[in-house]
């Protein structure tokens, strides 16, 4: 029961991100990613000290560039996620930011690899309902064709980061926090430099909208402190721990759950309206298709070993 309830606040959390980042008005998209990033590194800090004092996990320079390239990912998936908000609605950009696992099934499909029955008849599902959701793009809403494709490059930067910490698993196990810590900060550093090139940020704080560190300021702190305490920390953190009582499977599956739990946050906070009629439609065709792609995927696997 305890790893049940751990798992669905934990979907809740990270489900409430885009909600949140909606409410952030007269900031720049970088920047907000950035500040959400800086205060997880903070948070994350800590716990990153404790492992690093009482673990014997050796760092090697392969680590360091594993590291280094899942942060760059991170940076790319945050960033362009994060834009997408500003350029379409709430439930297009979640629908397309957790697509990451039909864009494996798609990979795998161009490299010739096995793939198990079901994984085909998801990413078959799922691309159809991505192509009937589309339909709302031009109906006079929010939804748009830049803003969408932003959030499925989110996606294909997600199964970098996924595929860096695959490799890096595979040199041995890594605490969470060891890699958690400096993935991170590396993106949050990466979307601070951006935004101050590309939106003008400053590290000067008379405006605090435009402040490299403004989340600092009593106007910010809550919204980003509960950012990183939130969906950064408790989130990530506890889809993590839930790991030790669960199956993958299941929790996999619960975090395709995000893109609904985080439309109807986003209708009840006032930040998002009801989604169009091919959203409706399409929507859940594209939920469908991600769980059977992710069912398919453990059954192949299991199936392997």
């Amino acid at each position: 029961m305890q790893a049940w309830i751990i798992l669905g606040v934990a979907v809740v959390a990270v489900s409430s991100a885009g909600a949140v980042f909606r409410t952030m008005d007269g900031i720049g998209p970088l920047l907000k990613a950035g500040w959400r990033l800086q205060a997880t590194s903070l948070v994350l800090f800590p716990f990153f000290i404790w492992q690093l004092r009482t673990s014997e996990f050796q760092w090697t320079r392969k680590v360091g560039f594993i590291l280094l390239g899942s942060g760059a990912c991170l940076w790319i998936h945050f960033g362009s996620w994060v834009w997408s908000l500003d350029h379409t609605s709430l439930t297009h950009s979640l629908l397309f930011v957790t697509a990451h696992p039909l864009i494996i099934v798609f990979g795998m499909a161009l490299l010739r690899m096995n793939l198990h029955r079901w994984e085909i008849a998801g990413a078959l599902v799922g691309f159809s309902g991505a192509i009937i959701t589309l339909q709302d793009v031009g109906g006079g809403g929010e939804v748009t064709l830049i803003g969408d494709l932003a959030a499925f490059l989110g996606a294909l930067a997600f199964v970098g980061y996924l595929a860096a910490g695959r490799v890096l698993r595979a040199q041995g196990e890594i605490p969470l926090f060891l890699y958690a810590f400096p993935v991170t900060a590396i993106a949050g550093i990466l979307l601070t430099i951006q935004a101050i090139f590309q939106e003008g940020a400053t590290l000067e704080m008379s405006v605090v909208d435009d402040a490299a560190f403004g989340w600092t300021d009593p106007t910010w702190l809550l919204l980003v402190g509960y950012l990183a305490l939130g969906p950064g920390l408790a989130g990530h953190t506890g889809i993590n721990a839930s790991m030790k009582w669960l199956p993958p499977l299941v929790i996999s599956v619960a975090v395709v759950l995000e893109p609904l739990i985080g439309s109807f946050l986003g209708w009840a906070m006032g930040v998002e309206s009801m989604p169009s009629f091919w959203t409706f439609v399409g929507g859940p065709f594209m939920i469908a298709g991600t769980t059977l792609a992710i069912i398919g995927s453990h059954h192949r696997t299991t199936e392997e070993s």
